[in-house]
């Protein structure tokens, strides 16, 4: 079984776990639908940048 060679010290575990962390969905509002939306995806009319794609 792998031991490490030195303690890890206190501010080098929380360096490491400072990165663990949840992140909130990129959402932006659509005019033509009046809804919110993820951004950089086909919203559920079809359209995508103001252009229709479906």
């Amino acid at each position: 079984m792998a031991v490490p060679a030195r303690k890890t010290s206190k501010a080098k575990k929380r360096k490491r776990r400072g990165n663990k962390k949840l992140t909130a969905p990129a959402i932006h509002y659509n005019k033509e639908t009046g809804e919110y939306e993820k951004s950089h995806h086909i919203s559920p009319s079809g359209t995508y940048k103001g252009e229709q794609i479906l």
